[in-house]
Order: structure tokens, then C-alpha cells, then sequence
């Protein structure tokens, strides 16, 4: 571990692109106006954590009062080969595979603390839990796809792939136009209505909670990720 950081070894991601307000309930609960095209930002490949592992709330975090939140959300990956201008027609077969996975974000970093963007609040170490990657075989039509978050035991998110304004062949394509998508590549494609942020009063992630994301089809469980939240002492 160097630093205080991450344990060196595991294998990372070589890029996580994210979509925004990809489903028109979570545009409303936010106060945002559906996009007319894929709003597109990143998180840090560093925040990636596995199932069973905890997401840290760090100081920085604590700074502006409680503000970290989950985001269910179904995450794609790119392989076996590196992509780049893949037709929509033929983007699914630039899938590996589907995993569930959250999206963790710090609401006052992400909204004020960065400039307007959003990396920032989105990129703090154990921010992207992400389950056991199932292949895109199991799941030949990714618009049957569910995602479903429970924190400490009450169900908060419910979302259909089919609701996606940007369905996982467009959003393949179009991230692909001009740009090498690496394999292994992991794309976060959104997540549906429930945060805590939206909710009165907010409901944030603190010390004690448990967050289980929870990846479907047709009623039987693909992946599944569950993260114990802590936030140390100082």
C-alpha cells in the first residue's frame, strides 16, 4: 500500500465512463431537464471496490455536512478487444459482459465543490462498488435488465433497462465514435429514481448502513454487490 492508499495488485478498469440522468425519473427527482444526448463524465478507476467491501466516507467528505449518496446502476464492459466506431447494429457484441455496480457520489463535491464537474465527487477511493461481472451471453437482450438498491434493509431504487433514454447499443456506439474504448473498459449507464438526495429529508450514506445493488433478469439474480458503509473517526 503505498501512501495510505488502495492495496497495489487488483485489477483495475482501464477507463469508467458514466451517464447522467439517463432515466427521465431520476432527471425530475433532480431538478434536471431530460438530455438530448448522452451526458457523459468519469470516475476514477481507483474507486473501484468489490463485493463484501466497504465504502470509506472520507474527512473531505464530512466537510459540507452529510452528502454521500448511492446510485444503483447497471455497468457494462467492454471486450474482449479493444472498440472503436462500432455501428449500433453491431455494438453489442462489443459487450464481455453486465455487472451491478454503484455509482457513489459526494452530492457537494459533485454539485459545488469542482467547478461544475462532476469527477470529482464521483472519484474518491471505494466511490464504485462493482459485483462479479456476468457475460453478455446470459443477457442477449440488455433492455430485460433490472437494477434494484437496498440500504440497510429498505428498498430505495427499482430500474428497467428499458426506461433508459439511452439504451446500452446507442450509448456503446456513440461513446465508441472517435474513441478507443479499451477492453475491460467499464461504463456505468445510469441510475434510476430513489436517491437519497432526492428524498425529504435526504437520505445519505453513514457510518453503519449496508448498500446491496442487486443486477436481474426476469426475476433471477445476475450480480450482486454489497458494500458495509464506514466513516472512520477524525
Amino acid at each position: 500500500m503505498a501512501l495510505g492508499g488502495r492495496p497495489a495488485g487488483r485489477a483495475l478498469p482501464p477507463a469508467i465512463l458514466c451517464i447522467g440522468r439517463n432515466y427521465g425519473a431520476h432527471a425530475a427527482e433532480m431538478g434536471a431537464e431530460r438530455p438530448e444526448r448522452p451526458m457523459v463524465f468519469a470516475k476514477n478507476p481507483a474507486a473501484v471496490v468489490g463485493d463484501g467491501e466497504a465504502i470509506v466516507i472520507p474527512p473531505i467528505c464530512r466537510e459540507h455536512g452529510p452528502q454521500v449518496d448511492f446510485e444503483g446502476e447497471i455497468a457494462v464492459v467492454i471486450g474482449p478487444e479493444d472498440v472503436r466506431d462500432v455501428p449500433r447494429d453491431r455494438a453489442l457484441d462489443a459487450v464481455a459482459g453486465y455487472a451491478a455496480a454503484n455509482d457513489v457520489s459526494a452530492r457537494w463535491w459533485q454539485k459545488e465543490g469542482a467547478g461544475g464537474q462532476f469527477v470529482r465527487g464521483k472519484s474518491f477511493d471505494t466511490f464504485c462498488p462493482l459485483g462479479p461481472i456476468v457475460p453478455a451471453a446470459e443477457a442477449p437482450d440488455p433492455g430485460r435488465l433490472e437494477i434494484r438498491t437496498v440500504v440497510s434493509g429498505e428498498p430505495m431504487q427499482h430500474g428497467r433497462a428499458s426506461d433508459m433514454l439511452f439504451p446500452v447499443a446507442e450509448l456503446v456506439a456513440e461513446l465508441s465514435r472517435g474513441t478507443t474504448l479499451l477492453a475491460g473498459t467499464v461504463l456505468l449507464t445510469g441510475s434510476p429514481s430513489g436517491v437519497g438526495h432526492a428524498r425529504t429529508p435526504p437520505r445519505y450514506l453513514a457510518d453503519g448502513d449496508e448498500v446491496v445493488v442487486t443486477l436481474e433478469l426476469d426475476g433471477r439474480e445476475l450480480s450482486r454487490v454489497r458494500s458495509p458503509v464506514v466513516e472512520p473517526a477524525g
